[in-house]
């Protein structure tokens, strides 16, 4: 079984020399080098975006999504709100920058912090690289503010704080990598900043995939600004209508079987192979 990227290849390689049965898994809206390559002899082919469907053979390919890590998806079973000292009666935007945080969104929402929290409370993951830095840098233009505390700083957040998170989020601001998923499954509205010029530009095709879809609207990193973000915040904010069409949307794409799928023709082809020795 592999997911392609370089790494993969010489596994899939040798798979293929020593006639092992292939099977394997696209992540992105549009494959990468190795799995076109693998896709041609594989015997099953699962994707992630229906849009990559088009690049393998018919007969082999189905579209199961992503798997997804169940801490994340598994209720909580506490209040969210109390758990994360926020205030029910109060939005809260989500911004995720992936495991390592995203500069360009941290200087964008320091910029912001003080328009932000006239309104909103945000939980900010800002990667444990940055979040000494991009604190100080917010409690410095927050002094004296007395909203100051609608602001919460994360470097990482483990599965149960951002299970909680979710729970308690209006809207996400994140990336565009493989969150996308999980941001799907939670079904809350996002807008997606793809990375800039990433391999293969796979995010910024994977942010328009799932905008699509219903689930995001996306600002390219050429156009990030602090108005334009703040625009986008809020017009969602603004639209209860436009967030529940946005939910429903992200919740028709979200296939949280996309695990016990992708198991199933593993066992499947697994079984067959057996069966012929």
């Amino acid at each position: 079984f592999g997911k392609g990227g370089f790494s993969s290849f010489p596994v899939l390689f040798a798979a293929r020399l020593f006639r092992i049965p292939v099977i394997i898994h696209e992540s992105d809206s549009v494959p990468g080098r190795v799995n076109a390559w693998a896709g041609k002899f594989a015997q099953k082919i699962a994707v992630s975006y229906q849009e990559a469907v088009q690049f393998f053979p018919a007969g082999r390919t189905a579209l199961t999504g992503n798997p997804i890590r169940e801490e994340v998806l598994r209720p909580s079973g506490k209040d969210a709100f109390k758990e994360l000292g926020l205030d029910p009666s109060i939005p809260v935007i989500l911004v995720l920058g992936g495991s390592n945080g995203a500069r360009i969104i941290n200087g964008q929402m320091e910029t912001l912090a003080s328009r932000l929290v006239e309104k909103y409370q945000i939980i900010h993951q800002a990667g444990e690289a940055n979040a000494v830095e991009v604190e100080m840098n917010v409690k410095g233009l927050l002094g004296g503010n007395p909203n100051a505390s609608r602001y919460h700083i994360y470097g990482y957040m483990n599965g149960d704080t951002m299970k909680l998170a979710a729970e308690s989020a209006t809207i996400v601001v994140s990336r565009a990598g493989s969150a996308i998923f999980e941001i799907a499954a939670w079904g809350v509205p996002a807008i997606l900043i793809p990375i800039a010029n990433h391999i293969g530009d796979h995010q910024r095709k994977n942010a328009f995939a799932y905008a699509r879809a219903g689930g995001a609207v996306v600002i390219e990193e050429a156009n990030l600004g602090p108005n334009i973000l703040m625009s986008e915040i809020e017009q969602l904010m603004s639209s209860e209508q436009k967030r529940a069409t946005m939910k429903d949307a992200a919740k028709a794409f979200a296939r949280i079987d996309a695990a016990e799928k992708i198991v199933e023709q593993i066992v499947a082809v697994l079984m067959r192979h057996q069966g012929l020795k």
